[in-house]
C-alpha cells in the first residue's frame, strides 16, 4: 500500500488570485488619488537570479496596473550614488514603493541602503521601523516572503493556534520575521539554524516546519513528523551538467518528504509567487494611504 500524498499548497494559484483582487481595487483608488500606485525596483549589478525576479515584478506591475519605476546600476555604483538615488524616490509623490534587489555587490552596505527607504514606502517591511511594528504586532508593512506563507496557511485554513511550529534560518529576509508572525497567531515557535545540533530531532517535533536556510535537500524525509504542513522557502539553482540546463530546488527533498507531511509547497510555484504577490499588496496599501 502506497502511502498517501501530502496535498499541494499552490501558491501560483493564490499569487494569481491576489493579483486579481489588487487589479479590481486599483482603479477604483485611482478615481480617488488621480494617478495609479508606483513601484520602483532598484537592481545593481548582474546577478543572474535576481534579474530574472525583477523581470517578474516588473512584469506582475504591468499586469495588475502599477506603474513601475525600475533602475538597474552598474556593479561599480557607489554608496553615496544609491543613497541620493533612494532619496528622490522617497520625496517623490508618484512613487509609493521601494525595493532594493538584494544581494547588491560587496562593496555596498546594504543595510545602509535599507535604512535610507522611508519606511512607509518600504514594500518589502525591511526597515528598523517595520521590524519594529512586526515586534509589538503593530500594523505596518510586512516582509513579503513570510507575510506569503502566512497567506497561504490562511487560505487553506491550517490551524495555528497552539501548535509547533519550527522555522529553520534566521535571516531578516524571512526566518526572524516569520517566526514573530507564527508567534502573532499564537503558534509555538523554535527557531533553527546552520549552527543548531542535531536538528532532525527539533525538526520532528514540529506541526508546521517552514525551511529557509538555503540549502538544496537539507530537510529529508526522516525528519518530518507524519501529518506535518511542509514550507519550503528554499529556492536553489541546481547545474543540470547533462542538458547545461539550470534548474530550481527548496531546502526540502520534496518527492520523499510528500509521502510524509499533510501538506507542502512545491519549488517552484510555492512561496515564490506569494512573495510578489505580498509585494504587489504592499505597494498597493502604501498607496491606499494616499487618499
Amino acid at each position: 500500500m502506497t502511502k498517501q500524498i501530502a496535498q499541494i499548497l499552490d501558491g501560483k494559484t493564490l499569487g494569481e488570485k491576489i493579483q486579481l483582487q489588487l487589479k479590481e481595487r486599483i482603479p477604483i483608488l485611482e478615481s480617488k488619488i488621480g494617478r495609479p500606485p508606483g513601484l520602483a525596483v532598484l537592481m545593481v549589478g548582474d546577478n543572474p537570479a535576481s534579474a530574472v525576479y525583477v523581470r517578474n515584478k516588473e512584469k506582475a506591475c504591468t499586469k495588475i496596473g502599477i506603474s513601475s519605476y525600475g533602475r538597474h546600476f552598474p556593479t561599480a555604483t557607489s554608496q553615496d550614488e544609491l543613497e541620493q538615488v533612494i532619496e528622490a524616490l522617497n520625496q517623490d509623490d508618484k512613487v509609493d514603493g521601494i525595493l532594493l534587489q538584494l544581494p547588491v555587490p560587496n562593496h555596498l552596505d546594504s543595510d545602509k541602503l535599507l535604512y535610507k527607504i522611508q519606511p512607509d514606502k518600504d514594500v518589502d517591511g525591511l526597515h528598523p521601523v517595520n521590524l519594529g511594528k512586526l515586534v509589538r504586532s503593530e500594523p505596518g508593512l510586512r516582509s513579503c516572503t513570510p507575510a506569503g506563507v502566512m497567506e497561504l496557511l490562511a487560505e487553506y485554513e491550517i490551524e495555528l493556534e497552539g501548535k509547533q511550529a519550527v522555522v529553520v534560518g534566521r535571516s531578516i529576509l524571512v526566518g526572524k520575521p516569520q517566526a514573530l508572525m507564527l508567534l502573532e497567531k499564537n503558534a509555538t515557535v523554535t527557531i533553527a539554524h546552520s549552527r543548531t545540533q542535531d536538528l532532525g530531532n527539533i525538526t520532528r517535533t514540529a506541526d508546521i516546519l517552514v525551511a529557509a536556510a538555503g540549502k538544496k535537500g537539507l530537510i529529508s524525509a526522516e525528519m518530518i513528523k507524519p501529518g506535518a504542513v511542509v514550507i519550503d522557502v528554499g529556492i536553489n539553482r541546481v547545474e543540470d551538467g547533462a542538458t547545461v540546463q539550470a534548474y530550481l530546488v527548496g531546502d526540502v527533498d520534496f518527492e520523499a518528504v510528500a509521502k510524509v507531511a499533510k501538506y507542502i509547497t512545491p519549488v517552484p510555484g510555492g512561496v515564490g509567487p506569494m512573495t510578489v504577490a505580498m509585494l504587489l499588496s504592499n505597494t498597493v496599501e502604501s498607496y491606499s494611504k494616499k487618499q
